[in-house]
């Protein structure tokens, strides 16, 4: 089953998609007796219906999904989205022959215990998006292809044996990063996590439908395929993942787990390709679909104090 965030009558609303017919069906029109907060908080229904797929089968009416605004599919999670770094084997050599993994050194591209940072729900926006070019900060923007893991059941303490047990389902994230920033501060968390750099979506499949541990996971800017990989080639998979991180964090369901991207990122050809204006950018992982959103120049204009206060 494939789970959306639809503007639908003017408001956020949970929807089941076909994508095969192009519908959807907003959840409380298709699961009876659903509390109202659940048919329009993402969070709210995965919560209510944990790891296992709600058995919603709408077989009549449906409304267009064609020309639909789909939003990001979980817009605010209960933490920032959880990422990790240098957790494909091609990316790792990639990313430390770059240059922009500071004090990195050959023998140590393959990391010995997952690279965690996160990325803020500020940094969220759906399909279809633009990615914004901030000024002082758009000299380096780069894309990164993710696999995106839902969890479904929180908890603290996950073995490796029951990671999977806690997911839900998985959707895509563009973690886009100002490569510069992530250089100079030697911590990821202000190239990453700036406003617009985090597009997710266009919905999340439940795991019943993909198997995360063997999806093909594309990446084309202006058509040209950059990033052609598959998730088999994770230094440390789902499970992995789920157990490092619910060692310290405890995870709630809505959670976000960004698993890392493969080879073929803007820095890693000679001269590097970074985002420029204008610039389309794909992201297609087996199974899910394709997350696309375009690079934009954005104006900044700073409030005055009249609209300070009014905050």
């Amino acid at each position: 089953m494939k789970l959306a965030t639809i503007l639908h009558q003017g408001r956020p609303t949970v929807s089941i998609v076909d994508t095969h017919d192009d519908l959807y069906w907003p959840l409380n029109e298709a699961v009876s007796g659903l509390p109202e907060r659940i048919a329009f908080d993402m969070v709210a229904a995965i919560a209510h219906f944990g790891p296992v797929a709600a058995s919603a089968a709408p077989a009549a009416g449906g409304h267009t999904l064609q020309g639909a605004r789909v939003l990001a599919p979980i817009p605010n999670p209960p933490h920032n989205i959880m990422c990790v770094g240098k957790n494909y084997h091609a990316h790792a050599h990639e990313f430390t022959r770059s240059g922009f993994d500071a004090g990195a050194k050959p023998e140590d591209a393959i990391p010995e215990h997952p690279i965690i940072f996160t990325k803020p729900s500020s940094s969220i926006t759906g399909p279809g998006d633009d990615i914004p070019l901030w000024p002082g900060v758009d000299a380096a923007v780069d894309y990164e292809a993710e696999l995106a893991v839902v969890i479904g059941r929180g908890g603290r303490m996950i073995s490796r044996e029951d990671a999977l047990r806690h997911v839900f389902g998985y959707t895509i994230l563009n973690d886009v990063t100002a490569r510069d920033l992530q250089h100079r501060h030697k911590q990821w968390f202000l190239g990453k996590g700036i406003d617009g750099f985090g597009p997710m979506g266009p919905w999340i499949v439940t795991k019943d439908e993909v198997d995360g541990s063997k999806l093909a996971i594309r990446c084309r800017v202006n058509g040209e395929i950059r990033q052609d990989s598959n998730t088999a080639d994770l230094i440390f998979d789902v499970p992995a993942l789920i157990e490092a991180i619910s060692k310290s964090v405890t995870l709630s369901p809505g959670d976000v787990i960004a698993t890392g991207t493969p080879v073929g990122v803007g820095i890693g050809f000679d001269p590097p390709k970074f985002l420029a204006d204008g610039d389309v950018v794909e992201v297609e992982i087996e199974g899910i679909g394709i997350l696309r959103n375009v690079v934009r120049r954005a104006a900044v204009t700073a409030p005055s104090l009249d609209q300070m206060a009014a905050q």
